[in-house]
């Protein structure tokens, strides 16, 4: 072999070992996407993000996605759930509204979220709040409990995602650590 060869090989082998050991929220890619705020996709199985618009359901049909969970609450200022619903119906999409409050989570909506995302025939699936920050610290909850991930793991894809909130961060790991 040619010193260029086994150095091309090394290299390659170094890139591959890198990848391989960065954390799970490597995977993620953000986009600046219009009518999708806060817009990343997770493999192909799974988008994120905050406050969609209901001309952004067309959108999220045509990035392949089956269907988007809404974790916003329908007295939630500019939550449109009737409109985003009729709207992700005209595109094709099946719409699950889970209601989850921003700052007093009920621990009987996360039986319901994990059923949801763990359907097969929902994915691939667009999950949103108005931030972000309830689609964290509820992805956090699946990574660990269905993932088998590590709290500190999942904690850092949380964050990317979206999660700030001290408060749902800690309701995620109140639970986790009830239900393990």
């Amino acid at each position: 072999m040619t010193s260029t060869l086994i150095r091309a090989r090394f290299l390659l082998t170094a890139l591959v070992t890198v990848t391989a050991t960065m954390p799970g929220m490597a995977q993620l890619k953000k986009q600046e996407i219009p009518g999708l705020p806060n817009y990343s996709r997770l493999e192909a199985a799974t988008g994120f993000g905050g406050q969609v618009e209901p001309e952004g359901m067309a959108r999220l049909k045509k990035e392949g996605f089956v269907s988007v969970i809404t974790l916003r609450r329908e007295t939630e200022a500019g939550a449109n759930i009737d409109a985003l619903r009729t709207a992700a119906k005209a595109a094709g999409l099946k719409f699950i509204h889970i209601s989850v409050h921003p700052t007093t989570p009920d621990a009987k909506v996360v039986a319901e979220f994990l059923a949801a995302v763990g359907d097969k025939t929902n994915q691939p699936a667009y999950i949103y709040s108005g931030s972000g920050n309830r689609v964290g610290s509820m992805w956090m909850i699946k990574r660990v409990l269905q993932d088998k991930w590590t709290v500190e793991k999942a904690i850092a894809e949380a964050k990317e995602i979206g999660l700030i909130s001290q408060t749902l961060t800690k309701f995620a790991t109140d639970y986790i650590e009830t239900h393990k």
